[in-house]
């Protein structure tokens, strides 16, 4: 199975500006995609903003498992890392953050007050891996008006603020993945959700990976989306992807089958999954 490694000229620019934006914003807005909440967070971005306050957002938590949502929350409140799920698509998502971020920086904006400063928005920097849903929620969170509100020192040209609400400002970054993945399964992981272009991986070897995975956690939504017999779980990995590459017609044509798998699952057509998985996990 080849490694899967990606990392555009692009990114290492997006990185340097979130070195150089980092002292104008009071709060680092980390996104992390529910399906994939480990596998999503890049270690140069935990690296960079250090001792910043931090809020971690789940975005397509509707495509998630409900349950791992949960426990992955308490996962990240356990580390120190205040943590919300969100479906970005929802009318309550800027409510709840705009909440949430305030609790966060409740000292620092007391103490400002305190000092007769006026009171302002917060200021918060957007990041994350491609396609982890940034735009959609930069979107709801502006009520799809990017409004600019003005240059800032330190802000790199070509960048804007947003304006949320009265109480929230927002710059955004372009998405950042990592030079090379810890594991392998980081890669597939990234590759089956897709935050990494197609043309950059297998099929083959990531329609396997998520194969292996759903029948281990989620063997009713194969069955019921394929309309597998119980005896088709005896069948080796490759085996059973041959049978759906028949099953789909396509006869010995297993690419495109998995392609065809792939898409599947990114269209939650076998149901809410999240691939990285907490402890006490219980196959369904």
């Amino acid at each position: 199975m080849a490694t899967i490694q990606w990392f555009p000229g692009h990114m290492a620019k997006a990185i340097r500006q979130l070195e150089e934006n980092l002292h104008v914003v009071d709060i680092v807005f980390e996104l992390v995609d529910a399906r994939i909440p480990q596998a999503s967070r890049n270690p140069e971005i935990e690296r960079l903003i250090k001792d910043k306050p931090h809020l971690m957002i789940m975005t397509k938590n509707d495509l998630a498992d409900d349950q791992q949502t949960t426990s992955w929350i308490k996962a990240f409140k356990a580390q120190g890392l205040p943590a919300i799920a969100v479906d970005s698509k929802a009318n309550i998502t800027t409510k709840a953050i705009t909440k949430i971020t305030q609790s966060i920086l409740a000292d620092k904006l007391s103490a400002e007050l305190q000092k007769g400063l006026k009171e302002r928005p917060v200021r918060a920097i957007t990041v994350g891996i491609p396609n982890v849903g940034k735009s959609t929620l930069l979107n709801r969170l502006v009520n799809k008006r990017a409004a600019q509100v003005g240059d800032r020192p330190g802000v790199t040209k070509g960048q804007q603020w947003l304006r949320s609400s009265s109480k929230l400002q927002l710059l955004d970054t372009p998405g950042i993945l990592w030079p090379k993945f810890d594991d392998e399964e980081t890669g597939q992981a990234l590759a089956l959700t897709g935050a990494i272009k197609d043309q950059r991986f297998a099929s083959d070897d990531v329609a396997l990976y998520a194969l292996k995975f759903f029948r281990q956690y989620y063997p009713t939504a194969l069955t019921q989306r394929y309309k597998l017999q119980e005896s088709d779980f005896d069948l080796s990995d490759v085996d059973l992807l041959l049978k759906l590459t028949k099953l789909f017609g396509m006869k010995d044509d297993y690419e495109r089958a998995s392609d065809r798998l792939i898409l599947d699952i990114r269209k939650g057509k076998l149901g809410r999954y999240t691939l990285n998985r907490t402890t006490g996990d219980q196959d369904d």
